[in-house]
Formats: C-alpha cells, sequence, structure tokens
C-alpha cells in the first residue's frame, strides 16, 4: 500500500490506542446557533468519563479579493467579549445548504459583493476540544458591488485592507479573531500558488 502519510514524524500507528467509545448521548440545549450534548465515554483504561461538546453545522469564510490586491474585512461587536473584532466575512452553513452556496450567501450579505471567480482554499477545526465545527475557506474574485443585505440583528461596518498586511497583521498578533487568523493564512498560501493575479509578497 502507499505510504500517503504527509510528515513521517505524524506517527498514527497508534490511534486506535486513543479512541474513546461513546456509550450514550443526552442533549443538554438546543438553541438557535448552539446545540450542546453530553456524552458517556468510554476511555482507553477502561473507565468511563463525561465529554460535553457543541453540535455545529459547519461555516464558511471568504476572502474577496480586489484587482489592487485589497481584501474585503467586516468590524463587528462580539457580545461575549465586550469587544469589536476587525474580520473576514463568514457564517454558519444553512440547513441543506452546500457550501459553495454559503460562502457566496454570506460574501453579499455582509458585503453586498458578489464574484465570478472562486476557489476552494481549504478548512480547519476552531474548537477542536469542544466542538465539531469545521470552517471552509474560499478565495473570490471578480468582484461586483450590490448591496449589503444583514439579518435584522446582525450590525457590521465594511473595512478594506491589503492582503499582504492582514497576513502581516497576524503575525504580529494584531487580529486576534482565531477564524480570521487562520482563513486569511490558508488563502493566503492558496493565493501565492495559485492566485490569477499577482500580489505584493512576504514570506509564507
Amino acid at each position: 500500500m502507499e505510504d500517503t502519510k504527509k510528515w513521517k514524524w505524524d506517527d498514527d500507528s497508534r490511534d486506535d490506542e486513543l479512541a474513546e467509545k461513546v456509550l450514550s448521548q443526552e442533549e443538554m440545549y438546543k438553541g438557535k446557533l448552539l446545540h450542546v450534548v453530553k456524552e458517556s465515554a468510554l476511555l482507553p483504561n477502561g473507565s468511563e468519563s463525561t465529554r460535553e461538546w457543541i453540535v455545529h453545522p459547519g461555516a464558511c469564510a471568504v476572502i474577496a479579493v480586489h484587482p489592487d490586491g485589497s481584501i474585503e474585512m467586516v468590524r463587528q461587536y462580539r457580545i461575549p467579549l465586550r469587544q469589536t473584532f476587525l474580520e473576514v466575512p463568514a457564517g454558519k452553513i444553512d440547513s441543506g445548504e452546500h457550501r459553495d452556496a454559503t460562502a457566496k450567501r454570506e460574501l453579499l450579505e455582509e458585503t453586498g459583493f458578489t464574484a465570478t471567480s472562486w476557489a476552494y482554499c481549504g478548512a480547519f477545526h476552531p474548537g477542536i476540544g469542544y466542538s465539531d465545527e469545521v470552517i471552509h475557506v474560499y478565495c473570490a474574485w471578480d468582484l461586483t458591488f450590490h448591496e449589503q443585505s444583514l439579518d435584522g440583528d446582525e450590525f457590521l461596518q465594511h473595512a478594506r485592507a491589503p492582503f499582504h498586511e492582514a497576513v502581516q497583521a497576524v503575525r504580529e498578533g494584531d487580529l486576534p479573531d482565531a477564524k480570521t487568523m487562520s482563513s486569511l493564512t490558508l488563502a493566503w498560501q492558496w493565493w501565492q500558488k495559485n492566485g490569477p493575479f499577482s500580489l505584493p509578497h512576504i514570506d509564507p
């Protein structure tokens, strides 16, 4: 069998020794956004423990790139931290919706832009200790402005930043939102290899 492992030091041959078997599951809370479950799990040493985690439908984040190399961003107040954050456009996947449709919908709703060119840049899990959420990252370009269409309880301010400066801000700790940090990193790496037009370069 062909060895498809990317890193020789990532030894997964003993992963079965770490697996936990779910014995039972109980729904603790189900709201508009959060769905919390509690599970009883059989641990590798034979003992039992309780695991509580958030069921999440997944989300998409979009790096929308203008011809001048700037990207669309938004400013939004996040009540858990009592703070306004500069973020990339993003939102959760609705029931029955394909992730591609989510990305296009969120870009239009949050920024007012549509794009005729799209690329999938990868995905990441933002909270593996407490959620099954996965965030899919897209690059979009060939943009056309229409009209912002926010939800009734959603308040955003537009912002635009040079793509390379936003990536540099991630490195310097000035964009602390994890979704924005990871999405910019994945999208920048994709763009440096595959981007349809050139951007100012910084080391990856």
